[in-house]
């Protein structure tokens, strides 16, 4: 099911020319790069560049979180075990393990930011898996990445290997949220894993720093993202756990949530905290697990699902504007699902 195709504002003469030049990278042939070799096991923090440092696998500048206008790229549920039968040495396979694939489309968008939403290495956060992986191909990017924690990076006590990895752009280790500016918009990387926080319920110390964060921001326009969706398609995979999170987002007026963990990618029409159709007032939500890894089932198709799609690994490419911002699902090549638009904040 494909989305309905949406206008975006004009914007600057650089990304104008930037999307000039993604359409026709993105119609030809990615090469996959060649995954890194398994590193021993006994590597550590202390052997791990930090970003920006000689040898670091940094191709991009920090975000230009000043500007009017800024694009920012987003998915989770990203790279393979190295271990993985179907790894390949980061090639991976027909329909796993993408991670090198979607990391080259990201190269040809030029973002202003990366969103990784969770769960981006498997089938632990190891910090050797880490490098063996998911720094070899979204590891390019480290310097421009926002990341949040999910739950396999959890399966490593303390989620020690992500936090580790990405560094003080994971935020507090105890915490694992934080919240910026990009552009004119206010964004919080928030945590789902609430078992390792201290709750995510009304009262919980994560709700409470994020009702405080919101009113000391009182941005026009908002953008929040964790990883395991309050709303999703399919069995298992929404969580009512962040209700009281999505309900202070609500009554701040945000406008976006994003997360993944959901193996697909689905957009839901704005909603309360309480599965309640809200286009006044509402906030959206994507989900993006599309990242690399694997696809899995939708399923049935929950309420106020507007597009939903299991099959098409690819990226969320954000256009984040003073009022409003536009969206658009860019499949990897040989997919032909999409799904695009743009709205203003509230």
């Amino acid at each position: 099911m494909t989305g309905q195709d949406g206008r975006g504002s004009a914007v600057a003469g650089r990304l104008r020319c930037a999307r000039a030049r993604v359409l026709p990278a993105l119609l030809g042939a990615l090469a996959l790069t060649a995954g890194a070799s398994a590193l021993g096991r006994n590597l550590n923090a202390s052997q791990l560049p930090p970003a920006g440092a000689p040898g670091a696998p940094v191709v991009a500048q920090a975000p230009a979180l000043g500007g009017p206008v800024v694009t920012a790229v987003a998915a989770g549920d990203i790279a393979c075990d190295p271990a993985a039968p179907d790894f390949h040495g980061g090639q991976g396979s027909a329909t796993v393990c993408h991670q090198a694939a979607t990391a080259e489309m990201i190269a040809a968008l030029h973002p202003d930011a990366v969103l990784a939403l969770g769960d981006n290495q498997y089938e632990d956060g190891a910090l050797a898996k880490f490098m063996a992986s998911y720094d070899a191909t979204w590891g390019r990017f480290r310097a421009i990445t926002r990341p949040i924690v999910g739950n396999h990076e959890y399966l490593t006590p303390d989620a020690a290997g992500y936090f580790a990895y990405f560094g003080a752009a994971a935020g507090d280790p105890d915490k694992g949220y934080y919240s910026y500016d990009l552009g004119a918009w206010h964004v919080v990387a928030l945590n789902s894993e609430c078992s390792h926080v201290g709750g995510c319920g009304r009262g919980s110390p994560q709700e409470r720093w994020l009702r405080a964060d919101l009113a000391a921001h009182p941005s026009r326009c908002t953008l929040a993202y964790w990883h395991e969706p309050r709303y999703a398609s399919g069995p298992e995979w929404d969580n009512a756990n962040t209700t009281a999170l999505w309900q202070a987002l609500y009554d701040n007026g945000a406008e976006l949530v994003l997360s993944g963990h959901a193996h697909d990618y689905e957009r839901f029409a704005p909603q309360d905290a309480h599965w309640n159709l809200d286009p006044a007032r509402g906030v959206v939500q994507l989900v993006v697990g599309t990242g690399g890894a694997n696809h899995t089932p939708i399923g049935y198709v929950r309420p106020n699902s507007l597009v939903h799609d299991d099959v098409a690994f690819g990226v969320l490419l954000l256009t984040l504007e003073p009022d409003g911002y536009t969206w658009r699902f860019v499949p990897e090549p040989g997919q032909t699902f999409t799904d695009g638009g743009s709205a203003r904040c509230h």
